[in-house]
């Protein structure tokens, strides 16, 4: 009896450390740390804040979002590092980068500090939101490598917890801090890096065999996370209607993180599968496939002596490893480079612009909060919609994954129409719109060039394929919406008799504040999409064949 009773917490013990090391576990860690990665879709919410605190104009505060998305997608540094550092390095680096950052703009904004040059907000927030690279280069590229097979439906659910993100801190703020979108700065700095140090050390690549059972425990996280972002869209709408007192926000919260820690329950059953199968004899496998980090990369490392411009010249079939030169320099990447400038560079755009075009039109704060979080949660299903459907349409109808981009990129182009001509009503299917689109995009990206250039530099590679964007914003957010729009807040000006000295913060009242510019964008998605289309007729060939085949002779052979 004496003996039973010391082996089951000796057993308990053993299968709490499988647990913890268990790749399920790392991806209900990376969940957790890309709910936090998100901050940067909040600018909507406290760029009113900055505005009117540190007296800046539009075409100031837009200069200030365009360095924020530079922040946010320029990750080769964060590439490049995680080349060579393992995973915690790299995820500690963006919690201090986190912190350092937001916490600096909070200051500011609070008047904590001397009032700081712009040069200085905008490197604050580029190093805020530069942060978010590191969680993705930590979090996200090691869950791809653990799960090779699976990684349009993967990077669909991670990306599409950071989409719930902005929804999650607007009712996380109201909670603690009441409705002070300030402090919602101070909650930007602190939690995403808290979580970051927590999950340190569990996420980590891992040498792994497919289980059958794969895509039922994605669909399960899916099941989940749907769950939640329903009930953040109910929540939003009822906030609206109903004023919530800090006590209901807190328990909107407790229900958030109820979801949030769902996804442990489904790593400890699998894991208790995997541990029943161990006991067994006829499966040893299972327990190398899961239990062990990979400590090299050995079999990979097939180096050639080639010189480097030969190399860059003789480039791979479509899905072997690339080199970084050789997949920079591709035709296939400037597609990718031109389309995502014109996509994800209106889309920002929009984003950042949200609340300025409530106000422009007439809405309340409050009814701006809730363009945000519709947002928030429509970037939601926009991620795991294009995770999921183009894995299953690439699957069982071959269906190339750059033609889920062109019809992403020709809905985008109708949201933005209904912003330069609006009707009543018109902005709240407008942000669902654009909150979808944007969504859907990036997981599309990530998972094309995973597939057309392969994953041993796929650190490096998806964040530079991310650098079109800032480029993309800073064209369509600073030198066109935001200089269209101070061009008509000073026409505003002009008619009352009055110039721009004579007021602190330039505001423009009316539906042509943005009609112009958002009828540009929408004419520059459509050509982006046209550009995308092209990427599908050089791909379709390869999109036939089983483009999976290499990941699974490899995990039959450990």
């Amino acid at each position: 009896m004496a003996k039973m009773s010391s082996s089951k917490p000796s057993e308990s013990l053993q299968f709490a450390v499988q647990v913890v090391q268990g790749r399920w576990f790392t991806m209900f860690a990376s969940f957790l740390i890309m709910a936090g990665a998100g901050a940067t879709y909040l600018f909507g919410v406290y760029s009113k804040q900055i505005k009117s605190t540190l007296g800046y104009d539009q075409s100031t505060l837009n200069l200030l979002g365009f360095f924020k998305d530079l922040g946010a997608n320029v990750g080769v540094l964060s590439g490049l590092i995680g080349e060579v550092t393992p995973t915690w390095f790299v995820l500690l680096v963006g919690s201090a980068m986190n912190f350092t950052g937001y916490f600096m703009i909070w200051l500011a904004v609070t008047g904590k500090i001397a009032k700081p040059k712009v040069w200085q907000m905008c490197m604050y927030i580029c190093i805020g939101a530069n942060s978010q690279n590191f969680a993705n280069t930590g979090a996200l590229v090691t869950c791809v490598k653990n799960f090779p097979e699976s990684r349009g439906v993967m990077l669909g659910l991670l990306k599409g917890f950071t989409g719930l993100s902005g929804a999650m801190f607007n009712q996380i703020y109201l909670a603690v801090y009441g409705n002070d979108s300030k402090s919602l700065v101070l909650l930007i700095a602190w939690l995403p890096a808290a979580l970051s140090v927590v999950f340190v050390y569990t996420i980590r690549p891992m040498k792994v065999v497919r289980q059958p059972n794969e895509l039922r425990v994605f669909y399960h996280f899916l099941y989940i996370s749907i769950a939640l972002a329903l009930f953040l869209m109910v929540m939003t709408i009822m906030q609206k209607q109903i004023a919530f007192s800090q006590a209901a926000y807190a328990g909107s919260v407790a229900v958030v993180c109820v979801f949030l820690f769902l996804p442990l329950g489904i790593a400890i059953r699998e894991e208790l599968l995997l541990w029943n199968l161990k006991k067994q004899p006829v499966d040893p496998p299972t327990e190398v496939a899961v239990q062990k980090p990979e400590a090299t990369e050995q079999p990979k490392t097939e180096k050639t002596e080639t010189p480097c411009f030969a190399e860059i010249c003789n480039k791979p079939p479509r899905g072997e490893d690339y080199t970084i030169l050789q997949a920079l320099l591709s035709v296939d990447m400037l597609i990718l480079f031109i389309a995502t400038l014109c996509g994800l560079g209106s889309s920002l755009t929009a984003v950042d612009n949200l609340g300025q075009i409530g106000e422009s039109l007439g809405y309340p704060t409050k009814t701006i909060s809730s363009f945000v979080s519709l947002v928030s949660i429509w970037n939601y299903f926009g991620r795991v919609f294009s995770g999921f459907v183009s894995e299953s349409l690439l699957v069982k109808w071959k269906m190339p994954r750059p033609l889920m981009m062109t019809l992403v990129l020709l809905l985008s182009s109708v949201g933005y129409l209904l912003i330069a001509f609006p009707a009543p009503g018109s902005v709240y299917v407008a942000s669902v719109i654009i909150g979808f689109s944007f969504g859907a995009q990036l997981p599309l990206l990530f998972a094309i060039i995973s597939e057309l250039f392969g994953l041993k530099y796929y650190s490096t590679l998806f964040n530079c394929g991310q650098l079109a964007s800032p480029l993309g914003s800073y064209i369509l957010n600073v030198k066109v919406t935001g200089m269209l729009y101070d061009r008509e807040a000073l026409k505003d000006l002009a008619r009352k008799g009055m110039t721009r000295s004579s007021v602190k913060e330039l505001i423009c009242i009316g539906s042509r504040c943005y009609r112009l510019s958002f009828s540009i964008l929408a004419a520059v998605t459509f050509f982006g999409a046209l550009v995308s289309l092209v990427l599908v007729i050089r791909t379709r060939e390869f999109y036939k064949s089983d483009i999976y085949k290499k990941f699974r002779e490899e995990s039959e052979d450990l």
